[in-house]
């Protein structure tokens, strides 16, 4: 899912990044949205309660709001550093994007219980999120050519638009690749819902522990990777070892 990168993906790797991821910030924005009254899977709402805020003049709320919007633009500047120079083992530079966000969503997990409802807490605990999101949507938007984008879906909602008027006309000869992008639209938006959905029934019963869910996804998707990379070498060497003899 996130091993493969340009020529080498498939439909399938995309498809499977897209649930996974999807459901993970469906999760995140309606858990972080019940437990600090704060959208944290994207920025486009917050510009609008910057503008506002500046207006009414209300400084405080306005600065906090400014930070989280270029704290998930740190995010997003942060993954995308990591994974194009990290190390000289490029097919590992997604484990530490993922990593930090898994730690991010644990720490939230943990400690959440601490939030007293403070503007400077509200600051913490969602900027936290913010960033963790900034990470995972320009992670996903490398890795996958900019197809996919988990974090929100005011983009996916206009491509499938777009996507399904092209559809309808007959004098176009590309309908079956129109029918794959449709497919992956419609899996990021279900999955997306699901996530969310997930997110407010888990967290209305669990609090702030809920944020393990997502946890759990990401170090699943980590982990598969990971065994599919350490999988395969072996079997090369045992391919390579059975044909020398």
């Amino acid at each position: 899912m996130l091993l493969h990168q340009g020529t080498k993906r498939t439909y399938i790797h995309n498809v499977k990044l897209a649930s996974l991821l999807g459901f993970t910030a469906g999760f995140v924005n309606a858990a972080g949205f019940l437990g600090f009254a704060v959208l944290t899977t994207n920025v486009t709402g917050h510009a609008a309660l910057f503008a506002e805020r500046i207006a009414f003049q209300d400084w405080a709320t306005a600065r906090v709001v400014a930070l989280w919007m270029l704290l998930f633009l740190a995010g997003a500047f942060t993954s995308s550093l990591l994974v194009s120079r990290i190390g000289r083992n490029q097919q590992y530079s997604y484990v530490i994007p993922v990593g930090t966000e898994i730690a991010i969503l644990l720490a939230v997990a943990l400690l959440g219980h601490r939030y007293n409802g403070s503007l400077a807490g509200k600051e913490l605990f969602a900027g936290s999120l913010l960033f963790a999101m900034g990470i995972q949507n320009a992670l996903v938007s490398l890795v996958s050519g900019s197809v996919v984008r988990t974090t929100h879906l005011t983009g996916t909602f206009t491509d499938l638009g777009i996507e399904l008027a092209q559809l309808l006309q007959k004098t176009r000869n590309d309908h079956p690749l129109l029918r794959s992008r449709i497919k992956l639209r419609l899996a990021i938006i279900f999955f997306f819902m699901c996530g969310a959905l997930g997110g407010a029934y888990i967290f209305r019963s669990l609090g702030f522990h809920a944020f393990l869910a997502p946890v759990a996804v990401l170090l699943y998707t980590l982990v598969y990777d990971v065994l599919r990379i350490k999988l395969k070498r072996y079997y090369y060497q045992w391919q390579n070892k059975g044909g020398n003899r």
